[in-house]
Order: C-alpha cells, then structure tokens, then sequence
C-alpha cells in the first residue's frame, strides 16, 4: 500500500514514526520516503512498529531546512563508504560508479533495504550518482522491492 503522509506540525522524528505507524498499524516494514528540493531524500524504516532506522542521500539537508534536522538531526553516525562495502559486481562496474567523487554526504544505515533486494552499496550509488533526482531514487528503489506502481500512481494522482 503506497499512501502520502503529512509532515505538517511535526515535532521530531518519534512523531514522524508515530505517523507512519497510524498507515497500517500491523504492518511487518513500513518504509517513508521523503524528497526535498530537487536534492535530498531521507528514507525512514520501521520494523513490527519498532525498529527505527534512518537514511539520508546527504547529512547537507540537517542544516538546510527544519524538515532535513527533524528527519536526520538525531542520525550520529555517517554512511558507510562505498569502498568499505562488497558485493558481486566486477571491478568495472565499481571502477565505473566511482570514478567521480560523489558531491553529497550520505548519512544513516544505508543497510535499511538490504533485506528488501536494495543493498547499501546500490543505495549509496544511487544517491550519489551525478544526476539522479531523490525522485529517480525513489522511483528505482520501490521498483526493486516491488511497490514501484504504487509509488507511480501514487505520484500520478
């Protein structure tokens, strides 16, 4: 189920979770994807209403606007590198992702869709990509788990 939240009058980012949690109460994942200025997505996980996790394409957005420091302003710890991760992809293709050096920040547990078939790697690639809108992330990101027609009607209407 794909649905809009409103993040009017938040206060912090339990209340956001709070949120998310209302959508469907029983819920085993409950992911919100959050897209700011042409620039910036914060992706928010809960598991069994629980577990909180947090990503952000760019620690840039805490300091920008008051959304970007209520969705990551408690996140402490950076990204991981994408030279710390592994994966199957030959030496090209991680030659290629790389070559120039991404201008952002990625902030969070880039881990958060591991389990969904998004690995950090991919997600960092992609928010790091020269070119890729926080929509064209998005929108490959809920292709690769499996919701992206949701998220496209969703967006259509």
């Amino acid at each position: 189920m794909a649905t809009e939240l409103d993040l009017d009058g938040a206060a912090d980012i339990e209340e956001i979770a709070d949120r998310l949690r209302d959508v469907v109460p029983d819920a085993s994942v409950s992911l919100l994807f959050v897209e700011s200025d042409d620039a910036y997505l914060v992706i928010i996980r809960l598991d069994e209403g629980e577990d909180l996790r947090v990503f952000g394409s760019d620690a840039t957005f805490a300091g920008e606007s008051r959304l970007g420091a209520l969705l990551l302003g408690e996140v402490e710890e950076p990204a991981l590198d994408l030279d710390e991760e592994t994966t199957d992809q030959s030496a090209a293709e991680i030659d290629d992702a790389s070559e120039a050096p991404p201008e952002v920040e990625p902030i969070g547990d880039p881990d958060l869709l591991s389990d969904l078939g998004v690995p950090a790697r991919r997600l960092l690639e992609l928010c790091t990509q020269d070119g890729m809108l926080p929509s064209d992330v998005t929108a490959e990101v809920c292709q690769a788990i499996g919701c992206g027609d949701e998220v496209e009607e969703l967006r259509e209407a």
